[in-house]
This record gives C-alpha cells, structure tokens and sequence, in this order.
C-alpha cells in the first residue's frame, strides 16, 4: 500500500513538472532583438535571435517586418551561411531628411530562406544580424517576424506588448530607442564626480603642503634665536 501511493505520488509530480514545463517552455522561446536597447539618431548592428520550437520539423524561413511608423533610411544585412535573403523596400508618403538628403525609398522587409535540406534544426538556435540608421526619434521599434517550419507550420511573432499588462502569447521583437541625452546623462554625471573628487584631493594635497612649510620656517626662525642667545651667553662669560 504504501509503495503504491509512493509511485502515484512520484507520477503526479513528474507530471505537473511535464506541465509547468510545458507552459513555460514558449515564453522562453519566442524570437528576441539583441540587444534590446540602442540611442535614437544613432546607428546600431543588432541581431534577431531565433530560436527552433519544434521538435520534428527546422525552421526553414524567417520574414523580419520593419515597423512602418519608424521607417530607417539605412538597413544592411550580414550574409548568414546556408541562407539566402531578399530585402523589399516601401515608398515613404513623407521623406526622411538625412544628412541633408530626403530619403523617399526604405527597407519594409527582409527575409532569409534557408537552402535545401538546411534551417535551424530542433533544438539549435540562430541569429540574424541587421545593421540599420539613423535610429528614429520614437521610444521604440516593433518588429514583426513570421517564422516558418519545414513541416509547413508558421508561428507569427506579432503581437504587441500592452504597457502594465502581461506578456502576450507571440510576442513582437521589441528594440527600445533612448534619447541621446539621457543615454550620456549617467557618463556626464560620472564624469563631473571624478572631476570634483580631483579638486578636492589637490586642495588637500596644497594645504597639507603649505602647513609642512609654515612648520618649517618657525623651526628655522626658532633655531636662528637660541643660537643667538647662546652666542650672547658665551660673549658675556668670556
């Protein structure tokens, strides 16, 4: 009796623990920006990260949608081995103003294709590195990824996140844009601490000097009356 409910009791724990894995394992594997943070108006290499969920079937596709409210006048691609990609370009309604040049012409998508017989296997992971700017003035660029299968499943990476709320089933990849002066703002700071810890340990240095000096010329003013004194004393004994 007791070996019997020892063995349910084992069974029903390695079940929730099927379960909680279960549950858990999609939250952890949906496709990232790496990293997820760069400055607006600047430049920035990142890399879509994606990861296989299948267990039988490689993903063999990737579509990367750039968000068409943050249109980027530069996007370039790095070649990824045993993968083909074709980037399509959008006409801007409103130009772009770079470097004194207008910009009516952007990447709208990208997307990689694996070769025959090639993809990212189950269990294997793979990233895709852009190269894009100026950033856009915007707090953040949401980027919507389909990601197909070699059995014909798609999983669409689409979903936008809700601000407060929790994450959503398929997430977008989500790369923040900070202002220029609040990503300096912490090295300015920095900078100005270093700058008055100098000056106040050069003013310790001078004053701690100075004493050392007045120090010594009472000494010596000391020195120059005894002596005196005892020449007068030997003047009058004599």
């Amino acid at each position: 009796m007791i070996r019997n409910r020892l063995a349910k009791a084992a069974a029903l724990s390695a079940g929730a623990v099927v379960v909680a894995l279960g549950i858990a394992g999609p939250a952890f594997a949906h496709v990232t920006v790496n990293p997820n943070s760069l400055t607006q108006g600047g430049y920035g290499r990142v890399a879509f990260r994606v990861p296989n969920e299948s267990d039988t079937a490689s993903t063999v596709k990737l579509e990367l949608n750039l968000p068409e409210d943050a249109p980027v006048a530069s996007v370039s691609t790095m070649p990824v081995p045993g993968w083909t990609v074709v980037v399509e370009k959008r006409k801007l309604t409103t130009p772009l103003e770079v470097h004194g040049s207008q910009v009516t012409e952007v990447v709208g998508k990208v997307t990689w294709t694996a070769a025959a017989g090639g993809g990212v296997k189950p269990g294997e992971f793979q990233e895709f590195p852009v190269s894009m700017g100026p950033l856009p003035e915007k707090d953040q660029m949401i980027f919507k990824v389909l990601q197909t299968y070699s059995d014909g499943d798609i999983s669409r990476w689409i979903d936008e996140p809700v601000e407060g709320g929790e994450e959503p089933e398929s997430p977008a990849p989500v790369l923040k844009l900070a202002k220029a002066a609040d990503a300096a703002a912490p090295t300015t700071a920095a900078t100005a601490g270093a700058t008055v810890a100098v000056g106040a340990d050069d003013s310790g240095t001078s004053g701690a000097a100075v004493g050392l000096g007045i120090a010594g010329l009472v000494a010596g003013v000391l020195g120059l009356v005894l002596g005196g004194l005892a020449f007068m004393r030997t003047r009058k004994s004599a």
